[in-house]
Parts: structure tokens; sequence; C-alpha cells
């Protein structure tokens, strides 16, 4: 018989996992909650590590977002530094690390992901960093006095933020990515060469169409980056961005299904295959109602509404994740971008609000004729109308007028 008993079991104290026991307690379940994380710190905001926290302009507690405080007065037992090893979902039974064994009566799986590694020549060097956690941005931040030039590989948020804050370190910085334009594979072309224009404008060098074939240095720090057409980047420090992989070991581990983007499949309701288990955040493959296939999604608003989601339903409620995902970009104080809707499975048309030459427009993106996702660069006043459009499953037809035409009323459509 296991030695502990909590009604909830959280694998994975990220915001995911955090926004669970914060919601459970704020609609009033009385029930025990454990909460576990592997990372020494409190549940935090992942977007500072790349910008302001980065930069220095906040410290590590302003990145807190559920602390040890408020877990001891809503009685949510936090634990940090440790792992579990085992999941037994038909005797609803997890085995820890250090030897306890917790029995539940609902447990979500909040694990997140991990960084997609590059296996190129020279990637044991020093100087080589990937950033996804506070701690790694630590790192980077204490070789920042030693480094002259550094490069980024991968041109999408991580590269592009990255290099925009060590630009304002006075850091000569170069992305270096496969793609043609910095974050073409999300926005698409025409917002991808404005992004360029202001990173290049603010003196990042921006190198595209690019693969990155080894690294080299004496020493053993990096010292220069080569690409597959032979051309070389020099560069001390080396952070690379090419994406994530969601963590789903604990979940394969206790035989829960995965799908075919690699995260834990989850229902409309974001119910897992084993009986009482969920899963939200950057690690859970849902049943999109918004748009009616399967979809992961990783951004930080959507893995809090997942775990509010996740609270409800444990708490009786039977409601399906509906949320328009959300999510925000900053280059350094060059660049804001706000983006509502996902197009993660593409688009056909694109309709543009405003002038892209004068950086104040929006890119309304178009799927088998229904509105999929909006992009707003200096046009936030967009977002509210395009959200609810979205959510509507707005037929072109409806917006392909209206739209380009600044002066049309979108919340009349």
């Amino acid at each position: 018989m296991a030695e502990l008993s909590r009604d909830v079991l959280i694998i994975g104290a990220g915001v995911a996992g955090a926004s669970t026991a914060k919601e459970l307690r704020k609609i009033g379940f009385p029930g025990s909650i454990l909460l576990l994380g592997r990372e020494l710190d409190a549940p935090y905001e992942r977007p500072p590590a790349t910008k302001d926290y980065l930069a220095g302009k906040i410290e590590r507690a302003e990145a807190t977002w559920l602390s040890p405080e408020w877990c001891e007065e809503n009685d949510v037992e936090l634990r940090l530094r440790t792992s579990v090893l085992k999941v037994d979902t038909e005797a609803k039974v997890a085995k820890l690390q250090g030897g306890d064994e917790v029995s539940y009566g609902h447990v979500v799986f909040a694990t997140g992901a991990n960084v997609r590694r590059l296996n190129i020549e020279g990637n044991d060097l020093e100087g080589l960093h990937y950033i996804r956690a506070l701690r790694n941005a630590d790192s980077i931040r204490g070789e920042l006095p030693q480094v002259q030039s550094a490069a980024t590989i991968g041109g999408s948020y991580i590269g592009c933020e990255v290099a925009a804050t060590l630009t304002t370190h006075g850091i000569a910085t170069t992305v270096v990515m496969q793609e043609d334009h910095p974050m073409q594979i999300g926005f698409g072309e025409q917002a991808a060469r404005y992004v360029r224009s202001v990173l290049e404008a603010n003196g990042v060098t921006v190198l595209g169409g690019k693969a990155v074939e080894g690294l080299s240095g004496d020493d053993e720090r990096v010292e220069q980056l080569r690409c597959a057409d032979g051309s070389t980047v020099d560069a001390q420090l080396v952070i690379i961005g090419i994406g994530a992989v969601p963590d789903v070991m604990t979940a394969k581990g206790a035989g829960l299904e995965i799908g075919e983007s690699g995260g834990i499949k989850v229902d409309a309701q974001l119910r897992a295959s084993a009986p009482a288990s969920y899963a939200a955040g950057d690690c859970a493959e849902f049943e999109s109602v918004l748009f009616g296939d399967r979809r992961r999604i990783e951004h930080q608003d959507v893995a809090i509404e997942m775990g509010k989601t996740v609270a409800h339903n444990i708490n009786g409620a039977g409601e399906d994740f509906t949320f328009v995902p959300y999510f925000w970009s900053d280059l350094a104080d060059w660049l804001s971008l706000e983006y509502v809707g996902n197009a993660s499975k593409g688009w056909d048309e694109e309709l543009v609000r405003g002038s892209i030459d004068d950086g104040a427009f929006s890119v309304w993106y178009v799927k088998d004729g229904t509105l999929v996702a909006t992009l707003s660069i200096g046009r936030s006043e967009d977002l509210m109308e395009a959200r609810r459009l979205i959510a509507e499953r707005a037929s072109v037809d409806a917006l392909r007028d209206a739209v380009p035409d600044v002066d049309a009323d979108l919340a009349s459509l």
C-alpha cells in the first residue's frame, strides 16, 4: 500500500501544472493536491528567459508564476527537485524519486517539453547553449562579459529574441537558419521579411538558407560556426533554438497513448487514455473543438488555460477546451508582435490590414475558406475582433473586403 495518498497528483510544475493547482483552489476544490517539479525553482514563466531575464532587467522572483508562499497558504503541497519514476494508472499509484509512493484520485501529466538537440561536430565545446529554463539564461549571462560575437541557430522566436537581447548588450550577433527569413515558418514571407528588416536595422546579421554543419574552436571553446555551403560565422557564444519535443517519458511508462505529434493523446476535455488521467501544456496533443483536428501548441497562455480546463473537469465540469490560442513576442524594444489562433497546419491565403512598410499591420491567415489565425504588429486593436472571428469560424467571404479596409468596422462582421 502506498505511503501517501493525495486526491490530485500533478506531475510537472510549469505553468500548466501550477495553473491546474491554482484553479482547483479558486473553484473551491477541497481535496489534497501534490504538485511535483524537477527544477529547483517554483513554477515560473519561461518567456523572460530569452528576453527581460536574460537582459538582466528583471530578477528571478519577478518571473515566478506560483510562489511557495501561495502554495502553503492554499494547502497545495509543492515538492521541487522531485522526479516521478513510474505511474501505475490501474492501481493509481506513482513512485517518486527517493522511494516514496503516492496513491492518487486523479493524475495530471504536465511534463512540458525538452529542447530539440542538434547533433553536429563540435557540440561538446564550451560556449554552446540551449535555452528553455531560467538557469540556462543564468549560464549565458555569466559568459557575456567575455563575449564579443555570438550566433543563434534557428530563426524562430527563441533565436530572434536571444539575438535581439544580445545585440542590446553590444554583442555582434548573427541569426543562422535554414528558412529564408526569420519566423517565416510561422508567419509567412510577408511578415517574415518585415521581421528581418527590423533585426537588420538594429544591427543583427541574418543569414537565411543556411544549414549548420559544425562548430570549431581552440582551447575547448567555440570560436566559429561552419555551414554546409562552406561559409563560416565567428561566434564565441552559440545558442541553439530549433524547437522542442514533448516530454512524454513518464506518460509512455504509464502506458498512455501518444499522438502523431509525439504528445500525450487527450480528448477535447484533456482526458488521457487511462482512467482519471489528464494532460496539459506542451506535452499534450488535444482534440481541438475549435479547429476540428488534433493539435499540440507550445504557448504559455495555452498551457495556463489547459490547466484551468483540467481543474474544472477534475471537479466534474465535463467541459471542452475551447480557448483561442494567444502568444506574444518581443525583440528587445524594437518590435512587439501578438498572435491569436493557430495556423500550424498551414494556410492558403493571407489578408493584410494596415501597412507593412509603416510597421503597423495585421496578417489574417485563411485555410480552406476559414480564418484560422491573425498576427498583429503595431495593430493590437485588431486582435479582439480577430479572436472572436476565429472562434466563430468566420468565412473569408465575410472578411475579404473588410479586413484590408482600415476604415471598416470589424465589429460589424
